[in-house]
């Protein structure tokens, strides 16, 4: 089945074509590099993994509950506009609310594998390159889940929101080789990283759980790469050339913040425009969503402070975000948390596929025996 079959909105295009600038460098030195990037390499292929092989598929999704949340969860809960509604209504709003999400998560992936060849294409040290590689073939996985869960579990999907868009297109059109690393590696999978960790943790379904905490695992070195890159190389800019990274960092988190309002969703249920306004107005004012929009930012804020863009203005941008104070996040704890989840989950679904297995047989050699 085409996505265009099951996009609620017509996609504009059936390709995005962003005119990309700057230049593909060769290096001709192969023997030295960097040891930690060179251990995040290594690292990068030893955790390589196959969708088909490691998720299991077989595990039923409602797609009219498919994180498994309670209703206090969605914007509009308890408000005039909920009261309206009838029971096949409200399952229309969770089912749009988790493809919408899980749509942005999809075409997020995308864009994070054109961002990782391009710095393939453009970074000037070959560790770099040999890294951003591995990660190419993350971002093509990632995307393959996110396509696939949508197609065969939820049914339905969301194009590209223009907030995203407009941050991926600032980001591979400009020339500046360490931008797709700042918009992508640091802004958007910072930001995705945050988003999977809050439904990975909150999500009380195995299937969304299992895509979520072995994206996550992978994302976590995405983001450990941008940082080891962008802290050594921002160390050598001018104080004009670092304000540049700094608008750029501003406008991409205003950009990222105004995206998680989605208004297509509500636009898209057929909802009069009184009622959508309604509904951003419960968006904006859920306590609920602050504390997620809150929570999105805890991977980002440290990381830009890490890699030594931390102005005052800002901070004075982020304070007036609310996010502040996740500046204080330990984002290697963090990384080794999602490691540590990652693995503990792979553990406990393949030990009882174990006990399953030896269940049947000792039932089958008791059988025999009775026989």
């Amino acid at each position: 089945m085409s996505t265009h079959e099951i996009y609620t909105i017509p996609a504009e295009l059936s390709t995005w074509d962003v005119t990309m600038a700057g230049s593909s460098r060769f290096t001709w030195e192969y023997d030295e590099g960097r040891d930690r990037m060179l251990a995040l390499y290594q690292k990068g292929k030893d955790k390589q993994w196959d969708s088909v092989k490691r998720i299991d598929w077989g595990l039923e999704v409602d797609p009219y509950d498919v994180l498994g949340l309670p209703d206090t969860s969605i914007a509009i809960y308890d408000t005039p506009l909920w009261h309206k509604m009838d029971e096949n209504n409200r399952r229309e709003v969770r089912r749009h609310g988790a493809s919408w999400q899980f749509s942005q998560f999809l075409h997020g992936e995308q864009g994070a594998m054109i961002c990782s060849a391009r710095i393939v294409e453009s970074v000037p040290d070959l560790d770099s390159k040999f890294y951003a590689a591995t990660q190419t073939m993350d971002e093509a996985r990632h995307a393959e889940t996110y396509a696939r869960f949508l197609q065969e579990k939820v049914g339905i999907a969301y194009p590209i929101n223009k907030h995203l868009k407009a941050l991926l297109d600032d980001t591979l059109s400009d020339a500046r080789w360490d931008m797709p690393y700042l918009g992508m590696q640091v802004l958007i999978e910072g930001l995705a990283l945050a988003a999977f960790g809050v439904m990975r943790d909150i999500t009380t379904k195995p299937l969304p759980k299992q895509i979520l905490a072995y994206v996550m695992q992978d994302e976590a070195r995405h983001v450990a790469f941008g940082r080891m890159a962008l802290r050594d190389y921002y160390k050598q800019l001018s104080d004009a050339e670092l304000r540049e990274r700094e608008d750029f960092v501003i406008e991409g988190c205003y950009l990222m913040r105004d995206r998680l309002r989605g208004v297509e969703q509500w636009e898209n249920l057929g909802l009069s425009p009184q009622e959508v306004k309604d509904a951003m107005k419960a968006v904006d004012e859920s306590q609920y969503l602050r504390l997620f929009r809150s929570l999105l930012f805890s991977r980002i804020v440290p990381c830009v402070k890490d890699i030594g863009l931390w102005s005052e203005r800002l901070q004075k941008a982020y304070a007036d975000m609310g996010v502040l104070d996740m500046a204080g996040q330990n984002l290697d704890a963090l990384m080794r948390q999602d490691e540590e989840i990652a693995d503990r989950l792979d553990t406990e679904r393949f030990a009882a596929e174990e006990a399953e297995r030896a269940a049947e047989v000792a039932a089958t050699v008791e059988l025999g025996a009775s026989g």
